[in-house]
């Protein structure tokens, strides 16, 4: 008489993550780690070539949901000769749910602190101009309360050192609205992120950072002079991100960016000030992602 014998499903090849170079079981999910999908590992395996990161930082409320959102919209869309193709189904949530959002005259909802929720997208875009040269995007939306806590304490969200050591670009967003109206916080906040990415890619034989840094000035609907001229803005409103800049980043470029064409304004149920998008008016979304490809590709 034989006897059947039940065997177990063979364990998956064990993947290491390319965020942080972890190495998980084949079938796992999210880092054990950091917390990144491993569909992104997967993925990038598949296309036999490293990923170009660009790591989209900023602080609380500037905007980098909405931003992110729209320039992977506009990139879909094959706008300024630009063609992206997204790299798994999980790539389009971001895009999906900011375009929704104001679609309905409403922003999203804040990034989650947790990495299990923030979104994460995988393009492989191009540029007509040059469609031999091939990026295999990965973006991220971080949560700017995320970004504050590992500034404030660093490895407190390991995905973000880790990210940050392996981008090949970052945008960092400021609110031009609020530097305009004479606050300090935007441009401690980038001084801050900005010494942070100092410390994380510093190189001893180069006296400067070589990774391309797009500095944003977001909200410019509210602030004409960010968009007359975005340098000059920032050397008088923003000096001290503007001499880290100059000091440490071989190559750095200021920009003024808005997504909204018209505001309207009402009050929740305890009588807070909610601002809505009227019209959607994207000015300015793709030539800072244009300027940091354009760096990348010619290093």
């Amino acid at each position: 008489m034989t006897t059947l014998t039940a065997v177990a499903p063979s364990t998956e090849t064990a993947t290491t993550c390319m965020i942080c170079g972890t190495t998980n079981a084949g079938d796992t999910v999210v880092c054990s780690v950091c917390g990144a999908p491993m569909a992104l590992t997967h993925d990038t395996v598949d296309q036999g070539r490293d990923p170009c990161i660009v790591t989209v930082i900023g602080d609380s409320n500037v905007g980098k949901t909405v931003y992110l959102g729209v320039l992977l919209d506009m990139l879909s869309k094959r706008a300024d000769q630009f063609e992206a193709v997204p790299r798994g189904a999980f790539s389009v949530n971001l895009q999906h749910t900011v375009v929704s959002y104001l679609g309905a005259r409403q922003f999203p909802p804040k990034t989650a602190m947790e990495v299990d929720e923030w979104q994460w997208a995988y393009y492989q875009a191009n540029h007509a101009g040059e469609p031999d040269m091939v990026y295999d995007l990965v973006m991220p939306d971080i949560a700017g309360e995320a970004l504050a806590a590992e500034v404030s304490s660093p490895n407190t969200f390991t995905v973000i050192n880790s990210l940050l050591r392996k981008s090949a670009g970052a945008i960092l967003l400021v609110d031009g609205a609020m530097a305009a109206a004479g606050s300090p916080q935007p441009d401690f906040f980038a001084l801050k992120l900005m010494t942070y990415i100092d410390g994380v890619c510093r190189n001893k034989k180069k006296k400067k950072i070589d990774m391309p840094v797009a500095i944003v000035l977001s909200k410019a609907d509210y602030c004409i002079e960010c968009s007359d001229d975005p340098n000059r803005f920032a050397q008088t409103n923003l000096n001290r991100l503007w001499n880290i800049c100059e000091n440490r980043f071989e190559h750095f470029r200021f920009f003024s960016a808005t997504v909204v064409g018209a505001l309207g304004y009402g009050t929740d149920e305890a009588d807070n000030v909610i601002p809505y998008p009227l019209h959607v008016a994207p000015r300015g979304i793709l030539e800072p992602f244009a300027w940091t490809l354009s760096v990348i590709g010619n290093r």
